[in-house]
């Protein structure tokens, strides 16, 4: 089986779950930028994130055979801070690198003014770069949030097969689906969606333009509830190539309309031992 997780924060994650992501399957993933629990104080520190998520955590990823990508924008939270918003302004130079391969993670938090403005300004930033849009719903209120995100996106540039609608559940698919953006769903061990439920969305709504990811980041999560759904799936008796669809190929094709992903195989051992000097190995001389 083999995995690519469309939405993880693997920054937030340890080498230990590089090696059972790929011993699970895992062999690409996509981290999106996001709110790290705590607000930022200004532009630099997220300029000094995005320079990790392009250097640093490829590195990382590398060293276990899996391809990192990331998608880059200023997040639903942070985007009511005014200390952070000059962050729009300085997202073109950064939107251009190879690596990244859609502006995300953008959409709603609080359904506030200034997250309308965020997420309008960052869909034509996507139209403008020829880039896909990960777009979050929020959590809260989730129906009305979807309902808000769509007539954006409607109102904006680009087109609705370039959007990922994430976390969404059994309230927001059908909506979300006749919207004819891609549909997004976040698997964790307590909250949002969990293996069976996900199952029983894809035996009554197919397994075309669905993404499935785990979302794994700082709080409560498990990196490897991909492959649970994969299991999950076999074991209700959907084929490998459905699973190999929802799992590789849906975000592959997602993802790919960027024109920039690289899925060549990843040797963790052609690649280099530091990244700036730096190593993952801890110890030694």
């Amino acid at each position: 089986m083999r995995i690519f997780d469309p939405h993880i924060h693997m920054t937030s994650r340890t080498t230990d779950d590089y090696e059972a992501m790929r011993a699970a399957g895992v062999r690409a993933l996509v981290e999106p930028s996001f709110w790290l629990g705590q607000p930022r104080t200004s532009p630099e520190s997220f300029f000094d994130y995005f320079d990790s998520l392009l250097g640093w955590e490829p590195f990382r990823a590398a060293q276990y055979g899996i391809a990192h990508h990331c998608t880059l924008a200023l997040n639903p939270k942070e985007a009511n801070d005014p200390r952070c918003t000059p962050v729009l302004d300085e997202l073109p130079r950064y939107l251009i690198k190879d690596s990244v391969v859609a502006v995300g993670e953008i959409g709603y938090d609080s359904m506030t003014p200034a997250e309308d403005h965020a997420l309008a300004a960052q869909l034509q930033l996507a139209a403008e770069h020829e880039l896909p849009a990960l777009v979050h719903t929020p959590h809260r209120d989730k129906a009305a949030g979807l309902k808000r995100t769509i007539d954006v996106v409607r109102e904006s540039n680009l087109p609705p097969e370039y959007v990922a609608l994430d976390h969404l559940n059994e309230t927001t698919v059908r909506d979300a689906a006749d919207s004819g953006c891609w549909l997004g769903f976040s698997i964790y061990p307590d909250t949002k969606m969990d293996p069976p439920r996900m199952v029983k969305i894809l035996q009554a709504h197919g397994t075309g333009r669905m993404l499935v990811n785990s979302a794994a980041d700082w709080g409560r999560s498990d990196p490897l509830k991909t492959r649970e759904v994969g299991d999950a799936m076999l074991a209700a008796g959907f084929t490998e190539d459905d699973v190999d669809q929802v799992l590789w190929r849906n975000p592959v094709a997602f993802y790919g309309q960027s024109g920039r992903l690289d899925l060549d195989s990843v040797a963790a051992e052609d690649t280099p031992a530091t990244h700036e000097g730096n190593s993952i190995l801890r110890g030694g001389e």
